[in-house]
């Protein structure tokens, strides 16, 4: 897999630290473990504002974990386009239906350690249902899913429990859903 922020020793360091400051000042609080598992995909939610971004870095660091995290491709046009694939960002494109489940479930059988990032709802909007992908990917992969979180309300990030897939859609993701219904976004409202 591609060198990241993570695999840079001495920026980590510093990002490590300055991560937990950061937190601390603002009154965020780490929740639950780190994953012992070698590849997991993880649900990133709720998604509602780009600030998600900047605390699930910060998680990581704290929990010192190098995750990948997907973003839609006009994420990495121009300039800004290496520094987020520094950040482990691995770019998208919504508006096709391009084979993406299958490339991560082929990236997670070709590496020993794998873990990424995957908003289920697929944007910061609010949306009606979430987006599939995650399980599919997980499943594909026959790999956990972390339920990892943000609570804006609690000021708690983490992880809650592993899921592992049972094939059934639809009665996974609601014991998936029941996990996050008292979580609370950035922007409350935009979160289904």
């Amino acid at each position: 897999m591609r060198h990241t922020i993570f695999d840079t020793p001495v920026v980590n360091s510093c990002f490590r630290l300055l991560s937990r400051l950061g937190l601390k000042l603002f009154g965020w609080k780490l929740e639950g473990q780190r994953p012992e598992a070698r590849k997991y995909v993880i649900i990133a939610a709720p998604h509602t504002s780009n600030w998600d971004f900047v605390l699930t870095i910060a998680f990581a660091f704290c929990f010192r974990m190098k995750v990948f995290w997907m973003g839609k491709s006009s994420l990495f046009n121009g300039p800004l386009g290496g520094i987020m694939k520094w950040l482990g960002g691995v770019p998208v494109d919504r508006s096709k239906t391009n084979g993406l489940v299958q490339q991560m479930v082929d990236t997670f059988h070709n590496y020993s350690d794998f873990a990424i990032a995957i908003p289920p709802e697929g944007t910061r909007s609010k949306v009606r249902q979430w987006k599939s992908g995650f399980y599919h990917v997980a499943h594909g992969a026959g790999v956990p899913i972390a339920l990892g979180f943000l609570d804006f309300k609690k000021k708690v990030g983490g992880f809650g429990p592993m899921f592992f897939t049972t094939g059934d859609y639809e009665s996974d993701l609601e014991k998936i859903q029941e996990f996050y219904q008292h979580m609370t976004g950035k922007n409350p409202k935009q979160f289904a």
